[in-house]
């Protein structure tokens, strides 16, 4: 396809004419983008219903996050949310944790998902390593979702039951998602490149009643069987009362076909019924791995998810109906919800099942192309693979329709903002977003109408109040804190599978600071509002947007004979790249050379993901421990990033300061990574 010239009647970006420093201005929207944009719209319909006036975005923040009845009302109202019974307050005690949102309503989301049914238009599209790129109609993809729906509620399935999926991002995973919800049951998923146990650990905790699992998945143009793992995962499950088989390979695989799930009797659309359940009824579970213990069952609610959704991709990334949005990402990640959720505002998500380089370097830049993408996501890492390559999209592609990057995943170094302007497209609003699995959604992100300036996110997100605090618990402009929420937000989490008396959730957030969400991460808000996130303040590791518990590593290497214990970090470096060191003390008698380093990683790569594979193994004397036995990570982390060992730990609450020497000499004679 021939790329059309530059069009002339857009702005072109503000670039500086040297390299890019951190604050740079380097695009600004054209006073008719600002007209058009949705956010526009939504802030005019506020000073309407308010009688307020919001001069400025700034402004209209400040009121999403004081006055939370009246925003989250607006939101309620502009995005015409259908409830089968009235709310009988928006938010009935403003605390954390323990807010009760919207109390009395009933709906659900997979209802206001298939609202959005347009005749002869893809509700999706999606393609794979070996074939292109193909379309999903919403007649069609409706009524397999009532299909799935029926055959679940015939096998007794709904409120409360838990269906559970290990299934590539395909669009049965999707469909199957939206059935799940449509009839009251609780939908959570793994990708399959985990192994047996990483699926076990995360899945097992919920005892679900249906599996979804795919026979294998194709990656890098290998194809790989994982029939065993799945016979593992179900002995695993004993309490399912069915497994689906999903054909991905097209091998033989015990269970119910997904084709005859499918053919039961069709369900008119007039005659299907979602099951209406209260705003805070579970919805899906999403994993979040801790340092220690099983990860984290995370459990989101049906309208908490739909009014945040609803704000994010409209408010933030400006989707109307029709537009194509492409996100690389498998169905581990909380990116992958926030996809599928995509058609509630009547866009068309854009799926990709296979390795984002295979078969060339530069494949999902022409499934943007192909589909029309007007809204790609992009992690740093994989522009920093784009910039070695030499890969210049805007040279090899028609990127007309591209409106909106969302750049996500890790910190985002200036050069990379600038890439995008140079590289990709002049005119582009740069939607750089952090936020996490925890709330599923972006606590800062992008803005359509502010300007876009190097390295920097352009604004806390609507309805959230994230501040930058120091060690006293005191608001910090300028500066680096701890992130910290001080107000409730409806898609916090509505507790912890398993967590009977909430101890471990209230340990994750609000042991800190009590009465106030602590994410644990350093974070800064410039004077203009402007925000950085500067990695992780605690232990879990980061890998490309995908949060890893370090326990889910130690299990794995431990069980190695020849390691006798280990401690790994991840270090967010200062030019948006990262590097995740393992360090292992080897049991008497044993070396770390090729044969076992290989071993460790295969093992990481089988039973856990390839994001668990760390870029570098370390041989070490002793691990250094607290007195009462953890792993000293965060300190180690701070040591390797530079800190003097004096300045990160006390002595005194060590078991043996000698410890740090060996990690501390790899940190002054290393050659692994730059600072």
């Amino acid at each position: 396809m021939p790329v059309p010239p530059a069009p002339t009647d857009v702005p072109q970006s503000d670039l500086p004419p040297t390299s890019p420093r951190e604050g740079d201005l380097l695009w600004t929207p054209s006073a008719a983008r600002v007209e058009d944009a949705r956010l526009t719209r939504f802030t005019r319909f506020a000073e309407a219903r308010t009688g307020r006036r919001f001069a400025d975005y700034a402004t209209l923040w400040r009121w999403s996050t004081t006055e939370l009845e009246e925003f989250w009302q607006a939101i309620w109202d502009f995005f015409e949310v259908r409830s089968s019974a009235p709310h009988t307050a928006v938010l009935e005690e403003r605390v954390m944790p323990g807010a009760r949102w919207f109390p009395g309503a009933r709906l659900n989301l997979a209802e206001h998902v298939l609202r959005n049914e347009r005749s002869g238009t893809p509700a999706l599209l999606f393609a794979d390593e070996t074939s292109g790129l193909r379309e999903l109609p919403w007649e069609e993809f409706t009524e397999q979702v009532r299909a799935v729906a029926t055959h679940l509620r015939s096998r007794g399935i709904g409120v409360g039951d838990r269906v559970v999926a290990y299934l590539p991002n395909i669009p049965q995973a999707m469909v199957a998602m939206l059935a799940t919800a449509s009839v009251g049951a609780i939908w959570a998923s793994v990708s399959p490149d985990f192994g047996a146990r990483g699926a076990l650990d995360r899945l097992g905790q919920l005892e679900p009643a249906v599996l979804l699992a795919a026979d294998g998945y194709r990656y890098g143009g290998r194809d790989f069987d994982r029939r065993g793992e799945v016979a593992e995962i179900v002995a695993g499950l004993p309490g399912l009362r069915e497994v689906v088989h999903v054909p991905v390979l097209g091998l033989d695989q015990p269970g119910t076909p997904w084709d005859d799930v499918l053919a039961g009797p069709p369900v008119p659309a007039a005659e299907f019924e979602f099951t209406q359940v209260p705003f805070d009824a579970p919805l899906w579970v999403l994993f979040s791995s801790g340092t220690t213990g099983l990860p984290k069952a995370i459990v989101h609610g049906h309208g908490g998810i739909l009014l945040e959704h609803l704000k994010l991709h409209v408010l933030h990334h400006d989707l109307r109906p029709g537009d194509r949005a492409f996100f690389f990402t498998t169905t581990g990640w909380m990116m992958w919800n926030f996809l599928l959720t995509m058609p509630l505002v009547g866009a068309v998500p854009v799926l990709y099942d296979g390795n984002p380089s295979h078969p060339d370097v530069d494949v999902l830049w022409r499934i943007a192309q192909d589909s029309r993408a007007r809204l790609f996501g992009a992690s740093p890492t994989f522009v920093e693979l784009m910039q070695k390559a030499g890969v210049v999209p805007r040279e090899r592609f028609d990127l007309s329709a591209l409106d909106v990057v969302m750049p996500a995943g890790s910190p985002v170094a200036p050069a990379i903002t600038r890439w995008f302007f140079t590289d990709v497209k002049d005119d582009l609003s740069i939607a750089t977003g952090s936020g996490g699995t925890d709330c599923c959604t972006g606590f800062v992100g992008g803005v359509p109408t502010l300007p876009v300036y190097a390295g920097e996110i352009q604004a806390r997100s609507l309805g959230v109040a994230a501040q930058a605090w120091d060690d006293e618990g005191r608001s910090v402009v300028g500066r680096v804190g701890e992130l910290v929420i001080t107000a409730p937000m409806p898609s916090m989490p509505l507790f912890f599978w398993g967590d009977e008396d909430g101890a471990r959730y209230r340990g994750s957030y609000f042991e800190t600071f009590p009465g106030v969400w602590r994410h644990g991460d350093f974070f800064e808000v410039n004077e203009r509002g402007g925000c950085f996130v500067r990695g992780r303040s605690d232990a879990v590791l980061n890998r490309q947007g995908v949060r890893i518990g370090t326990a889910e590593i130690y299990r794995v290497v431990e069980d190695d004979p020849a390691v006798r214990t280990s401690l790994v970090v991840n270090l967010d470096l200062p030019d948006g790249g990262f590097f995740m060191p393992l360090f292992v003390v080897l049991s008497p008698g044993q070396e770390l050379d090729a044969d076992l380093v290989d071993r460790l990683r295969r093992s990481l790569r089988a039973e856990c993901t390839p994001r668990h594979v760390p870029d570098a193994i370390i041989a070490v004397d002793a691990i250094p421990l607290t007195r009462s036995g953890k792993k000293m990570e965060v300190p180690v982390r701070r040591l390797l990033l530079g800190a003097a060992p004096a300045d990160v730990a006390d002595p005194s609450a060590m078991a043996d300061p000698d410890r740090f020497a060996d990690i501390a000499e790899y940190a002054r004679t290393q050659s692994d990574y730059r600072l």
